[in-house]
C-alpha cells in the first residue's frame, strides 16, 4: 500500500488504523492510476520496433542512404559513423522494449539521441542531398519538424516527461502496467 494511500485512509477513518470503504475511490482506482499507462507501453513497444528496425537498416539495405546523411564537415568515416548509429539504434530499441524498469532513464538516453543526430537531418536539407525519397528542399525541411516529435515521443512513452514535472527523475515510477 502506498504512503499516500495509507495516509488518506487514516484520515478519512473514524476510528484510527481501522479502513474505510474503499469500494469506489477514484484517486486511487486501479484505473485512474493506470489511465494511459497501457497506450504509453504500445507506444514505448512501437518506438522501441523502430529503433531495431532502423538499426537493422543501418547495417544492411539502407546503408547507403543513411551515409548520405552524414554531414561532409563530420571528421569521422561515414560508414563508421553509420555503423555506429546502427548499432546504437538497435541497443536502445531492445532497452526500451526490455528495460521497462528503467524505461525513463532509457526514454532520456533516446531522446538525448535523437538530439545528437538532429545535425545530420540538418547537413541533408542544407547540403541538398537526396535520401530516403528526400530529393526536393520543401521535403527535407518538412523532415526536420520530425525529429522533435520522435524527442517527445520518447520522454512521453517512457515516463520521462512525468518524472522531470514530479521531480522524481531518473527514478521510475512503480507500476504494474510495465
Amino acid at each position: 500500500m502506498s504512503a499516500a494511500r495509507s495516509r488518506r485512509w487514516s484520515d478519512a477513518s473514524s476510528t484510527q488504523g481501522e479502513r474505510p470503504d474503499t469500494t469506489y475511490d477514484p484517486s486511487v482506482s486501479d484505473t485512474s492510476r493506470r489511465a494511459g499507462g497501457g497506450v504509453r507501453s504500445a507506444l514505448r513497444w512501437l518506438l522501441g520496433g523502430a529503433l531495431v528496425f532502423a538499426g537493422v537498416s543501418h547495417l544492411t539495405t539502407q546503408r547507403s542512404e543513411f551515409q548520405a546523411q552524414v554531414p561532409g564537415w563530420f571528421p569521422i568515416d561515414e560508414d563508421v559513423v553509420v555503423i555506429t548509429s546502427g548499432l546504437a539504434e538497435i541497443a536502445l530499441g531492445v532497452a526500451l522494449i526490455a528495460l521497462a524498469r528503467h524505461r525513463v532513464i532509457v526514454g532520456t538516453i533516446v531522446a538525448a539521441f535523437f538530439v545528437v543526430i538532429f545535425p545530420g537531418n540538418i547537413a541533408q536539407w542544407t547540403e541538398g542531398v537526396d535520401a530516403f525519397g528526400l530529393d526536393t528542399d520543401a521535403e527535407r525541411f518538412i523532415r526536420l519538424f520530425f525529429q522533435p516529435v520522435l524527442v517527445i515521443w520518447a520522454i512521453g512513452s517512457t515516463g520521462a516527461w512525468q518524472a522531470f514535472r514530479a521531480g522524481t527523475w531518473p527514478a521510475t515510477p512503480t507500476r504494474t502496467d510495465g
